[in-house]
């Protein structure tokens, strides 16, 4: 199998797999910061839970003598930077969690689109809602705000090593985003967390049966020795 049916075929499962469920997988792991802080859905297209590898960006603090509106025609730009974007990744930008000066606005959501990028994720927020609304783009951020980047940022690099909502993420890392938030997995640690993902839902999906059903927690959720031998039974026979 190929890398990208291997990714077809993880990001196919992922689909199905809540974030709160990845963190608590991520958790017995022994990672314990994989939840972006300030990645909330702001349109409308991120109601649907997306799976994709990082494709990350970074801004630091505005300097003066580099974050002007001429710095949009660099080589080094958000401009280039969305230039490089594959098909079908999550763009991550490292905004710093800046508030007042919004990271990305509506002619460049309108780019990522055109070129297939699933999803926009960020710390920051966004500018010209209404026209990046109509892009289609399934953005996660912290909200909108009028000022250009160059206000409260400076652009510095793509496809690096980042900090986002505090969360480390490198290149090709795993972001999945729902209506929770967005949460990286670690690329290595993909096909582990995959797995056990979708056996922890198959499990949390049978113990809200038994909980419709009437069944108490204790000893339901988590599982005692004699529910986890019903649970078992129940896998056998379906």
């Amino acid at each position: 199998m190929s890398s990208a049916q291997q990714d077809a075929a993880a990001f196919k499962a992922l689909e199905g797999v809540t974030t709160a469920t990845l963190t608590t997988i991520l958790l017995k792991k022994g990672l314990r910061n994989v939840w972006i802080r300030g990645a909330q859905p702001i349109t409308p297209s991120a109601n649907k839970r997306i799976v994709g590898r990082a494709f990350t960006a970074r801004f630091i603090p505005a300097r003066e003598d580099l974050a002007t509106p001429e710095s949009w025609s660099s080589p080094k730009s958000t401009r280039a930077a969305i230039e490089d974007m594959p098909a079908g990744c999550i763009a991550v930008v490292d905004a710093n969690g800046v508030k007042d000066a919004g990271f990305w606005g509506d002619i460049l959501c309108a780019r990522m689109a055109k070129r297939g990028v699933a999803a926009l994720v960020s710390d920051g927020v966004i500018r010209d809602r209404a026209g990046v609304l109509s892009t289609g783009l399934a953005i996660w951020a912290s909200g909108a705000a009028a000022p250009p980047s160059v206000a409260g940022l400076t652009f510095v690099d793509w496809q690096q090593p980042i900090g986002c909502g505090g969360v480390a993420i490198f290149p090709n890392d795993v972001i999945v985003a729902d209506q929770d938030g967005a949460v990286v997995i670690p690329a290595n640690l993909l096909n582990d967390v995959v797995e056990l993902a979708v056996e922890q839902e198959r499990l949390e999906g049978w113990i809200m049966d038994e909980v419709n059903a009437g069944a108490a927690l204790p000893g339901l959720y988590p599982a005692n020795a004699e529910n986890k031998a019903r649970y078992e039974a129940f896998k056998a026979g379906k």
